[in-house]
């Protein structure tokens, strides 16, 4: 009897070890490809003319939430949209790394609650430190560690922004050094302070300079456009926004309701921005922004910045980016517009990074000027950058 009772116990400790294994090592990637799928696979074709154009461009994009998954930035991945080879071969100079900290389950872009989590889980299977299996703000600290790691591992390669003399330096050096590439750091929403204003100290002690009201749920700052109450900004979002402007902390309305939008701009002190979102102008639903919306945050100063994927466009291809694109340039003017991909977002996208030289070409096809085309594509967000940054 006790020789059958070792032999079990054995048994379960091995199934133990290979669930693990399982969970570990097998689920992550997996879990990571299916949710950020490609619907065309590189390499992709592009006029001459457009390639031509593209590599003369600094492209920036406005929102990636590729730490999310676990994947080394430095490496070519088969998977998902993003990684610092293939941000060189799509010629961008600058990527916005924005972090998620916490998704509800069931997730829709009409009416959340805030009472769920995915990213527990996710963040056990892909062995992030105990701390952050109860701590939103130590998921946001983790995943800027790991940025910070990439860029110590790349050799000069990869730089991340945090003051204005980190993109003037940059950007000097880029016009002599091939194979250059700039990274910042940004939250997707503010429940990731842990319902504390103070934590928005350490949150930039650890390099974040833009920080969004809200996700797909509503927090103790203010409501979500996908929340269950939809409010405005609370007495502590507001001070909240108080210190970012403070700190020259870029304030991101993408996802924020309409309320904490208008109470944000009646604050605004400096330019806000949205990192991602669609136009209701092109594609009409409840994720993107209105034609006033469009004008008010352009007032600040701010820029707006275009998403890729089905819902912000109501379509499937760099066409219907481009469409988007010059709606909003319409409304908000040339120089309020840019890129925001939210490539590995979950969400399936066109082309991965490598294929941004699309919209170039579709931009060129919409009829706007090569100047008009370097402002969108990334003039815009880099100027931003070098204006009010710290």
């Amino acid at each position: 009897m006790n020789k059958i009772i070792k032999w079990v116990v054995i048994a379960l400790c091995l199934l133990v070890i290979v669930g693990l294994a399982v969970l570990w090592f097998v689920v992550p990637p997996r879990l990571g490809a299916g949710m950020n799928a490609t619907m065309n696979r590189p390499p992709y074709n592009a006029s001459p003319e457009a390639r031509e154009l593209h590599k003369k461009l600094l492209v920036a994009d406005l929102h990636a939430d590729t730490l999310l998954w676990s994947r080394d930035l430095l490496e070519k991945s088969g998977w998902g949209h993003v990684d610092i080879p293939r941000l060189i071969e799509g010629n961008v100079a600058v990527q916005s790394f924005t972090v998620v900290t916490k998704t509800p389950r069931s997730m829709n872009i009409d009416k959340n609650a805030g009472d769920s989590d995915n990213i527990t889980l996710l963040a056990f299977a892909e062995r992030w430190p105990v701390s952050t299996w109860t701590s939103l703000t130590q998921r946001a600290l983790y995943q800027a560690r790991r940025l910070h790691e990439a860029a110590d591992r790349s050799q000069g390669k990869f730089v991340i922004l945090k003051y204005r003399s980190d993109i003037g330096n940059y950007i000097q050096r880029r016009k002599n050094e091939q194979g250059l590439v700039a990274g910042f750091l940004g939250i997707e929403g503010a429940h990731a302070l842990d319902g504390k204003v103070d934590n928005l100290d350490r949150l930039y002690d650890a390099g974040f300079r833009m920080i969004g009201m809200a996700h797909f749920f509503d927090n103790e700052m203010g409501g979500s456009a996908h929340g269950a109450d939809k409010a405005g900004l609370s007495v502590e979002g507001k001070e909240l926004v108080r210190r970012m402007q403070e700190k020259k902390v870029f304030v991101d309305l993408a996802h924020a309701s309409p309320k904490v939008i208008d109470d944000v701009l009646l604050m605004a002190t400096r330019p806000v921005v949205v990192s991602h979102t669609g136009v209701k102008g092109t594609c009409e639903n409840n994720r993107n922004l209105s034609d006033d919306q469009l004008k008010r945050i352009a007032a600040t100063g701010g820029v707006i910045g275009i998403g890729f994927w089905e819902t912000a466009t109501c379509g499937r291809d760099a066409k219907a980016i481009a469409k988007a694109i010059r709606h909003a340039v319409n409304v908000a003017g040339i120089d309020h517009i840019g890129l925001g991909s939210d490539y590995d977002g979950a969400v399936e996208e066109p082309f991965d990074t490598t294929g941004l030289v699309l919209i170039t070409e579709a931009l060129m096809q919409e009829g706007f000027s090569e100047q008009e085309i370097a402002k969108i594509m990334g003039g815009n967000v880099i100027r931003l950058l070098m204006e009010y940054l710290p």
